[in-house]
């Protein structure tokens, strides 16, 4: 079994900007050092209808369901979630699917 983890992101308009976006972006792959996180991927909305729903999307996959919270938990990311992004988020999303 493998799980993904699909994020979407949608910025504040102070930081919903080319430069507000590359830093969530960089900052995101940090989450890639967090055991359990066997693979994270990040994007920005690649045209204009996608920009008017979300700036940014995470992938992240991990072998097991029972890894994810673990990762939420994990201190890297409840800083990066706490300290980095709430200031800068505008609407956050996240599911779990069995692929």
């Amino acid at each position: 079994m493998t799980i993904e983890r699909h994020v979407y992101i949608k910025l504040n308009a102070d930081h919903a900007t080319d430069r507000g976006r590359t830093e969530v972006v960089e900052r995101t792959r940090t989450l890639a050092t967090i055991p359990g996180v066997r693979n994270c991927e990040v994007g920005v909305a690649a045209d204009a209808n996608a920009l008017t729903a979300w700036d940014v999307t995470i992938r992240l996959t991990f072998d097991s369901i029972d890894a994810v919270e673990p990762y939420r938990d994990h201190p890297v990311h409840r800083s990066y979630l706490e300290e980095f992004l709430k200031p800068r988020l505008s609407v956050l999303k996240a599911w779990n699917f069995d692929m």
